[in-house]
């Protein structure tokens, strides 16, 4: 598994605000340099890396000359909008004293969310890619709302190399790796070299949220894993306060926690729906109907009885079993209100209630991803 991060050619590179901001304190250009400096040696052996970089934020507070992170979304707008620019411009000066151009992409849930914009972000990543350059990757935060987030950059990074379909997603991080428990409170924690992103026991040994500075923490490295190995990417979790860590990681050495994808890359379609962290609605399924979706049949309206949500036809909706637990998620046929008109009743019998039918399915299978 190590071996094939080290002959992966796409990479996706995610550093933490800790490392970027030296915890807080401001914009840690040694730090930044130095990641430059890896990325180029990367580069010179052919390969292409794309960065998601944390700090926008924190750089943000720490030029406004607040200490603690706040809570009111104008404020951290403020904050991001501020820090961007520092950020921005630290990343451009590094990578141009190693020959190297950079972009900077700031992108938003709604951005992939969009099949549109999802493809458009996709092309232009390819075409920087193609010219040689670095894009440099953070949530838009001075437009984002609670609503339409990421939720945090370990996310990001994993639905980056999902867009791009990256071999690796290599998270830096203040942290060696994953333990077996939190080894600043259990002595006997021992370091997790390796395993399959999708075991579930990972995210019980993750803990809990991240610092004052960070959003995120182990657990959302997890999941992030998780997401990326939907497409098939690998995902290293290692310490950037370790010389040379990016470098020693690309060569296929022991370091970090490796958690490994084990399925097969997801069609790109299906791949776009799994990705969806905000739908338009949901479906409640009876258990014939649940059986019927895990058998590979496509989702007949006979089989829904409830509809939440109010939403158009094409958009992302999920498919709950009776418990409520998330079965499956697809592009609905139907808006909301025809959905519930229909809900429980046979094809033979949409026609007559809504005067038309537009589709046998009340979700094609074709469309639908399953969990």
């Amino acid at each position: 598994m190590r071996r094939q991060i080290a002959e992966a050619k796409r990479l996706v590179v995610k550093v933490g605000s800790a490392l970027v901001t030296n915890n807080g304190e401001g914009l840690d250009h040694s730090f930044i340099a130095d990641c430059a400096r890896q990325i180029s040696a990367l580069h010179d052996e052919g390969r292409q890396v794309l960065l998601v970089s944390s700090g926008a934020i924190a750089a943000g507070m720490q030029r406004l000359g607040w200490t603690t992170r706040p809570h009111a979304m104008h404020e951290l707008q403020a904050a991001a909008a501020v820090g961007q620019m520092g950020l921005a411009q630290a990343y451009e000066t590094t990578f141009l004293d190693h020959g190297l151009k950079a972009a900077q992409i700031l992108l938003t849930h709604e951005d992939l969310a969009d099949r549109t914009r999802y493809l458009n972000a996709r092309s232009t990543l390819q075409s920087l890619l193609d010219l040689g350059v670095v894009p440099i990757i953070n949530e838009n935060d001075t437009v984002v709302t609670d609503e339409i987030k990421f939720g945090d950059n370990d996310t990001l990074g994993a639905l980056v190399a999902n867009l791009v379909e990256a071999e690796a997603l290599i998270i830096l991080t203040d942290q060696k790796g994953l333990y077996s428990a939190d080894p600043r409170r259990d002595p006997e924690a021992t370091l997790i070299s390796e395993g399959r992103a999708d075991d579930r026991r990972f995210e019980a040994m993750a803990g809990g949220a991240g610092s004052g500075i960070s959003r995120g923490g182990m657990i959302t490295k997890i999941r992030a894993a998780q997401r990326a190995a939907r497409s098939g990417a690998h995902t290293l979790i290692v310490s950037g306060r370790e010389p040379d860590s990016l470098l020693t990681a690309t060569q296929g050495k022991d370091i970090g926690t490796l958690l490994y994808a084990v399925e097969s890359p997801l069609a790109a379609r299906k791949q776009w729906l799994a990705d969806h962290l905000q739908l338009a609605g949901s479906l409640t399924l009876d258990t014939g109907a649940v059986q019927a979706l895990a058998g590979g049949r496509s989702l007949l309206a006979v089989g829904v009885t409830s509809v939440d949500g109010d939403f158009q036809r094409g958009a992302a909706i999920a498919c709950r079993a009776p418990d409520g637990r998330e079965v499956a998620r697809g592009l609905i046929n139907y808006s909301s209100s025809e959905a519930r008109r229909i809900a429980g009743h046979g094809t033979q019998d949409i026609e007559g209630l809504l005067g038309y039918i537009d589709s046998a399915e009340l979700i094609h299978r074709d469309n639908m991803i399953l969990f």
